[in-house]
């Protein structure tokens, strides 16, 4: 069974960065792929950003290329989420998930394990 635990939102205004934290615990935390997602209120969820197991392969979502980093520790079992210049519209729960695909995937049903979710809050 794997752990997902994200972490690091909080209240920022327009403007601001702000790094969120995830770990996945489990024998082998670092041989997922990892991704980020956000849900909206009234919304649907919503690829962000996810890396490969090996932090080769990234990629985005449209709405942050530009803003947001996705990047992995390998020594500490840990995946970050860079947002920089945030905007009202980010303004979001953000889930990091896991899963045992190879390839980089975007679709929430190909993630298997979740986190409980972080609140980040972008005022205008």
């Amino acid at each position: 069974q794997v752990q997902v635990i994200e972490s690091g939102g909080r209240l920022v205004q327009a403007g601001d960065s702000l790094k969120l934290s995830c770990t996945a615990s489990g024998r082998t935390p670092n041989g997922y792929l990892m991704g980020w997602f956000r849900q909206a209120p009234g919304k649907e969820r919503l690829f962000v950003a996810a890396i490969s197991s090996l932090g080769v392969k990234i990629d985005y979502a449209d709405s942050v290329k530009g803003r947001f980093a996705i990047s992995r520790d390998f020594a500490k079992k840990m995946v970050y989420l860079q947002m920089n210049n945030l905007e009202p519209e980010d303004t979001a729960v953000y889930y990091c998930a896991a899963t045992t695909r190879a390839r980089i995937v975007s679709a929430v049903a190909e993630y298997e394990y979740w986190g409980q979710g972080t609140q980040v809050t972008v005022s205008s």
